[in-house]
């Protein structure tokens, strides 16, 4: 049986072994790369982040991680996006009266939580949405995050309603509720390290494996 050829995206972004090893050991064969045609053309691209919204951001457009993202999803291809690499997802972030544009695949703005204690640190549980297919069999696990920032408002328009809206699983600390992931066709993202969360995150990085084309 041949195994799904997965990237995870190199754009400086911070320590990404413990994806990769997690990625293989859900079965994948895991390729560390910035290639634009390697990113492109895989069965599954990784968009990891650590750190900061603007320099995640500078570093995607770097490597032309943009380019590669808009690509993969206009055609239907599988992307999975990682602590900030589910941020940058979103329109914009602001950091310290900062605003930076970000890839726009949803509206929505990346803000600090208003929550104590800051980082948010450790486990939680997650609200996800009925038939989510990313949290199917795992509804009740607890998941790692480590951030301080978060989408706080989902302000996806209605007209795209209209077709299949995206899913939305939600998570709170200190009483401030946060996106905790999303699932949108191809596009799907994670606030929290599935690679550092156990049981429940190897569960759900080898469901998104065996779904892959």
């Amino acid at each position: 049986m041949t195994r799904a050829r997965v990237v995870v995206l190199d754009y400086g972004s911070g320590n990404v072994r413990s994806a990769v090893r997690a990625l293989e050991r859900a079965g994948a064969e895991v390729t560390l790369s910035a290639d634009h045609a390697e990113a492109s053309n895989c069965d599954g691209l990784v968009v990891p982040g650590v750190g900061a919204f603007a320099a995640c951001m500078a570093g995607l457009r770097a490597v032309r991680g943009h380019e590669i993202v808009d690509r993969r999803l206009a055609g239907g291809r599988p992307v999975l996006g990682i602590c900030v690499g589910l941020q940058v997802m979103f329109a914009t972030g602001v950091e310290h009266g900062v605003t930076t544009e970000g890839l726009g695949e949803w509206p929505g703005v990346v803000e600090r939580l208003h929550a104590t204690p800051l980082p948010h640190m450790g486990w939680n549980t997650v609200l996800p949405p009925a038939g989510s297919v990313l949290f199917d069999g795992i509804e009740a696990e607890r998941f790692y995050f480590v951030h301080s920032y978060g989408v706080r408002d989902w302000v996806m328009p209605t007209e795209h309603e209209v077709l299949r809206p995206p899913q939305v699983t939600w998570a709170e600390h200190g009483g401030d509720r946060f996106v905790a992931a999303v699932e949108n066709g191809p596009l799907v993202a994670t606030q929290f390290h599935p690679e550092k969360s156990g049981d429940a995150g190897a569960a759900l990085l080898r469901g998104w494996v065996e779904r892959l084309p």
